[in-house]
């Protein structure tokens, strides 16, 4: 007997069958011990549905897809951004803003400062917002406490997220994401610190499942990437990498090296990048809340990335200082109207591919047998929809572990 049997659905498996969408039309989905046990056609059944589960429900043509995955957020932090924002629309220039006390060191500021039950009070506004749309995986990261207590605080209240809510959350260590005040003109110094005090510690304490780097003209250069990432093999982590947003920085050939998880960004991605990442097998994360609220113009090449054949996922980047994004719907519709992917792109971007950005690709992402039950319904009539709308959210019910969380 399985534990529950979903039939009269439509099943998005995001497999590749030879469908759009892996499609499974008058499909059904069973469930044993939290994990898929038969995603396929209603008529392959082996008998009547109330002899095969202990529980039984009639979706009634509602499309079913793997819970959806935010695969890159920094959505544990102190304090906001909003009057930084509005300074910023009335004309202020980065450096008044930093002068105003503005920036990601505001950020770091407050941070810093929040004990582990702000942090996570915080954090858990932002996780039920994506929780409410079919989320049920998130990724993690630090990189605002830039101090070895600070951060290791940040990752201890991203673990507590996952206590609290129904929600596999994944933790990535990126200490390496802004100079602190108090290293100012010495870099080399601070990566010392990561490298010699604050990796080790998070590493021996077990709160990072990756660790990230932000590697740019103004965080860190390859050379100082290149220690972290060494440090993280030395520690058997893996690695992913803030990269090419801002300029040409040769990262994400050096990510892919280091056999990187997924390279994030990418408006500045080249050629030679590109089959690095390839021949690594890195994803490409796509974060279009970023590009839009920084009113940034030059567009990931989304056509090289199409013919090198890498894997594209698309992420919130929720963050306070550049895009305090908490809807992923928002973002597939984002990466289909700014980035030109196609609808069937963006799914596949918050599921199978978001699933292989974290490392998750043999227990996630897909509706098949012995993955994960995390599943999200949907009250649509075609996949399209969920990145075709603009502020509607038809989730009907979300099932984690085989278990329905909401709906």
């Amino acid at each position: 007997m399985w534990d529950t049997l979903w039939t009269g659905a439509r099943l998005a498996t995001m497999t590749a069958n030879g469908q759009p969408y892996g499609a499974i039309e008058d499909g059904a989905l069973a469930v044993r011990d939290g994990v898929i046990a038969f995603a396929g056609l209603r008529s392959a059944l082996s008998g009547r549905p109330e002899m095969l589960a202990d529980a039984v429900h009639d979706l009634e043509g509602r499309w079913v897809t793997p819970g959806l995955i935010d695969c890159h957020t920094h959505l544990v932090y102190g304090g906001d951004r909003a009057a930084e924002f509005e300074m910023r629309l009335e004309g202020a220039t980065y450096s008044e803003l930093l002068q105003a006390g503005g920036g990601i060191l505001s950020t770091v500021r407050a941070t810093r400062q929040a004990d582990i039950d702000q942090l996570v009070s915080g954090a858990l506004r932002r996780v039920d917002a994506l929780l409410a749309e079919g989320v049920t995986t998130i990724e993690v990261k630090s990189g605002y406490g830039l101090d070895v207590e600070a951060e290791a605080r940040m990752l201890r209240a991203a673990r507590r997220l996952g206590d609290l809510r129904p929600a596999t959350i994944r933790t990535t260590f990126l200490g390496a994401h802004a100079l602190p005040p108090e290293f100012e003109g010495r870099a080399d110094d601070y990566i010392d610190l990561v490298c010699g005090d604050a990796l080790p510690a998070v590493a021996a304490e077990g709160l990072a499942d990756a660790v990230d780097a932000f590697c740019e003209n103004i965080a860190f250069d390859t050379v100082q990437t290149e220690r972290v990432f060494a440090k993280a093999r030395d520690l058997g982590l893996p690695v992913k990498l803030h990269a090419e947003q801002l300029s040409d920085m040769g990262g994400a050939a050096l990510a892919a090296r280091y056999g990187a998880l997924s390279c994030d960004h990418l408006e500045f991605l080249t050629d030679e990048g590109a089959a690095a990442m390839a021949a690594a097998g890195s994803v490409a994360v796509m974060l279009p809340g970023a590009f839009y609220f920084l009113r940034d113009t030059n567009v990931p090449p989304i056509d090289l990335l199409r013919r090198a054949r890498v894997p594209m996922a698309v992420s919130t980047d929720c963050n306070p200082g550049s895009s305090p994004a908490t809807s992923l719907l928002l973002m597939m519709n984002m990466a289909a109207t700014l980035f030109r992917m196609t609808p069937e792109e963006a799914l596949a971007g918050t599921t199978c591919e978001a699933a292989r950005a974290l490392g998750m690709a043999a227990t996630h992402g897909t509706l098949e047998t012995g993955k994960a039950a995390d599943l999200a319904i949907w009250d649509i009539e075609r996949p399209a929809e969920l990145c075709y709308r603009i502020g509607f959210n038809p989730l009907h019910a979300t099932v984690r572990a085989g278990e329905i969380v909401s709906g």
